[in-house]
């Protein structure tokens, strides 16, 4: 079954780290919700008329069925209670959802009030990610987060309140003069909300955001290699102990929550993407739409989706896997690839299983626990170029 994945790309101020599609004109907002309504329908239309829609998955009364739907941003939080329930409307008439579905969406923790929890409550929604990013209030103010330390145990308070059961978090490790000691508290905070998902990343400094410049500037200092190795090494040992399982590199969940829709991504499942700087994928193909708001309410008011494509080669689908599949804890099913391909990733895996990094058991290769650390690298050196 597809997966459907909704930008919301509106935000109340900009964090100083995001290299992501957003925007501050939150007065578009209306226009741009009409605009993913009238989306949604071009795009189920053109579904039903395609000759490749066998590729995106099964059908009930014509309409394509969906396993997942992600509200991502940007702030999907800032969307107000009609506009959630317009977009609710639009997408249940348009695709058939399945009554297991897992529906996103992300949060930022101070929009988690009383009131907007009732919002929530209201709506199919059985799954919330929370941008928490950290729990130490310095930090929050440096990368201009709107909330606090208290606001995250209120907002998941709340959530509970309201029969949300499914849980996830964003942190973030490897700020500039973070001490291990300060990570160990991120992490012991984490635990301590009894959620059922984290996803934990290293602060990455993107070309174009403000904590690039304050690093071109020698305002701040990345952190050192061997620091971050060792977060990163914690965060394993002490969300394995807790009971989470380390399913991709940098997502963990408690047995039976793993992310249904993010896994979609990983696993080579078709999606459906909505709205400016969204992606589609249907096995051929892979599209992307424009990343300006006001380009793409434009455009879809004269009828017309504004996206790019690409067709994808077989030398493309086997890239595609080493960059997603091996970011996974099942690995990569070598089978499944040509005679050439696979021959090519073996030759090239060879080192890396000799020295530990890799391992290859039942058909299945898979980065260890030793390699997670530079997996980006041992991808790279097994793209097909």
């Amino acid at each position: 079954m597809a997966g459907l994945y909704i930008h919301i790309p509106f935000c109340k101020s900009r964090c100083i780290y995001c290299g992501f599609y957003s925007t501050t004109h939150t007065n578009l907002k209306q226009k741009y919700v009409d605009s993913l309504c009238c989306e949604i329908k071009l795009r189920a239309e053109e579904i039903l008329n395609s000759n490749n829609k066998k590729n995106l998955g099964s059908f009930v009364n014509n309409k394509l069925l969906i396993d997942t739907i992600y509200f991502g941003g940007g702030t999907p939080s800032q969307l107000e209670e009609k506009q959630l329930v317009q977009l609710f409307n639009n997408i249940y008439n348009q695709f058939a959802i399945s009554p297991s579905a897992e529906i996103t969406i992300e949060c930022n923790p101070d929009d988690i009030t009383e009131d907007y929890s009732k919002v929530l409550s209201n709506l199919p929604i059985n799954r919330v990610s929370l941008g928490v990013q950290t729990f130490n209030e310095e930090q929050l103010k440096f990368i201009r987060r709107r909330h606090d330390k208290n606001a995250i145990f209120y907002a998941v308070e709340q959530l509970r309140h309201i029969g949300i059961g499914n849980i996830s978090i964003d942190l973030m490790y490897g700020f500039p003069g973070e001490t291990i000691d300060d990570w160990e508290y991120d992490i012991k905070n984490a635990l301590s909300l009894n959620i059922e998902h984290i996803s934990a990343y290293s602060l990455m400094y993107e070309e174009g955001t403000p904590l690039h410049h304050l690093l071109k500037q020698g305002i701040i200092k990345e952190t050192d290699e061997d620091t971050s190795y060792n977060m990163y090494n914690i965060l394993t040992d002490r969300l394995k102990d807790a009971g989470y399982e380390h399913y991709e590199i940098s997502n963990f969940a408690i047995k039976g929550f793993h992310s249904r829709h993010n896994s979609s991504y990983w696993e080579g499942i078709p999606y459906i993407g909505i709205g400016a700087s969204a992606h589609s994928y249907d096995i051929f193909t892979r599209q992307w739409n424009v990343s300006d708001v006001e380009t793409y309410i434009n455009s879809i008011e004269k009828g017309c989706i504004p996206m790019e494509f690409e067709l994808i080669d077989e030398d493309t689908r086997y890239n595609d896997s080493i960059t997603t599949c091996l970011r996974t804890s099942k690995g990569l099913d070598i089978s499944i690839l040509s005679d050439k391909h696979r021959k090519f990733c073996l030759d090239c895996a060879a080192d890396f299983i000799k020295q530990g990094y890799v391992e290859l058991i039942n058909n299945r290769l898979r980065i260890t626990r030793k390699g997670l650390f530079i997996s980006d690298m041992i991808m790279s050196e097994l793209m097909f170029i």
